[in-house]
């Protein structure tokens, strides 16, 4: 694929649009992975602030059910994001090509990241950006996803309209799964375990949607380096509601990974 550059990609069946910037050819390519409403469009300039950030090169895209992409086979599973990181994610990292890769996600894109690194025995997988992931599911975050219900009757839908194909079909294939009853059981807090690759853990302190139990779930079960950044006024979306200090934290995160990379071992 082309940097920069812009197109779609098949992935687990489904053509997926994409569109990428940067830069060093020779570093590991960022892949941004959205959260549960957004899609390539919406993660408007961060692409772009975040090459001019890290000197790297950024590669996004909307999974199926979003932006412009196919639509998802609908209802969604409760395991919809183990099956993504299964199924979908191989196949876009395949079709990039890159020898090196730093997944940064965030919210469900978090999740989707982590499930990645934990279940994968992918080596090209360099280093985890993880901003406001969830692992199991919170009082405080469900009643957050019912009031969304309420939200997107109200008047989320037609903003929504801007930026995906079927507004309708994106908001239930995600807040049906939250709101199921059989949701509530959901943990995958075990792939932390198996995480072997240092973690960057961005968290709002005012996150409206999980606590900073998600957090503790990475500091306390990887085996590998956990870096945490908690912000404060700030809510779900860090990389919104806190752009620069998202920007400097990933910067330094990604530049020690590449500096570590390139050490070399002189025998004693």
């Amino acid at each position: 694929m082309e940097f920069p550059g812009m197109g779609r990609v098949t992935a687990a069946g489904k053509s997926l649009e994409w569109q990428s910037c940067g830069g060093d050819t020779s570093a590991p390519v960022i892949v941004l992975l959205h959260e549960g409403l957004g899609c390539l469009a919406l993660w408007r300039d961060i692409p772009e602030k975040l090459a001019q950030a890290t000197g790297l090169r950024v590669f996004a895209y909307s999974r199926a059910g979003y932006g412009q992409s196919d639509p998802a086979d609908l209802p969604r599973p409760l395991d919809y994001m183990t099956r993504e990181a299964m199924e979908a994610l191989p196949d876009v990292l395949n079709a990039i090509g890159a020898e090196q890769y730093i997944l940064m996600g965030h919210s469900d894109g978090a999740t989707i990241a982590a499930e990645y690194a934990g279940r994968h025995a992918d080596h090209r997988i360099r280093g985890l950006v993880l901003m406001a992931p969830h692992f199991f599911t919170e009082p405080d975050g469900l009643a957050a996803i019912a009031a969304a219900r309420e939200a997107f009757e109200a008047d989320l839908k037609p903003r929504m309209a801007k930026y995906h194909a079927d507004p309708e079909a994106t908001f239930r294939g995600w807040n049906d799964v939250w709101l199921a009853p059989g949701f509530k059981e959901w943990h995958v807090g075990e792939v932390v375990d198996y995480l072997r690759i240092p973690s960057l853990v961005i968290q709002g302190a005012d996150d409206q949607y999980g606590t900073l139990a998600q957090v503790r779930e990475v500091e306390e079960r990887s085996y590998a380096p956990v870096d945490t950044v908690i912000l404060e006024n700030c809510r779900h979306s860090p990389h919104f509601d806190q752009p620069q200090a998202v920007l400097d934290a990933v910067a330094e995160f990604s530049a020690r990974l590449i500096r570590l990379e390139r050490e070399e071992v002189v025998p004693a």
